[in-house]
């Protein structure tokens, strides 16, 4: 099957002016209320995705993308088998489903979700 991109975050050191931005320039609306530290962005359209204020430990501000896959599993077996280094182990998302994240042989982080069936 194939993986789509089904999510997207923006990792920012403030969140209200990243917010403030995006809002104004491509129309989106934010539920602040859902996810406690997290906004979840409806883009008016798939795929939706969320904000929230960068980790002290993690490096830099940045784009985390995630795509749909059937067997987060399977796919981290294939990551280690690949030359790629899992970064985030698989993690339940209460509700929605898990995500992992990983890193491929040259380091480009890339996050996976599979949705509760």
């Amino acid at each position: 099957m194939p993986s789509p991109l089904s999510h997207f975050e923006l990792m920012t050191n403030n969140p209200e002016t990243c917010k403030a931005f995006y809002g104004k320039v491509f129309d989106w609306q934010f539920d602040d209320k859902t996810m406690p530290g997290y906004s979840l962005v409806n883009t008016g359209g798939e795929p939706s995705g969320g904000v929230f204020k960068k980790p002290e430990t993690a490096p830099g501000v940045c784009v985390n993308v995630y795509f749909h896959v059937d067997d987060i599993n399977s796919t981290l077996a294939k990551v280690g088998e690949h030359g790629g280094t899992v970064l985030v182990p698989k993690t339940a998302i209460p509700g929605v489903g898990h995500f992992a994240m990983f890193s491929d042989p040259e380091g480009i982080p890339i996050g996976i979700m599979q949705p509760t069936s």
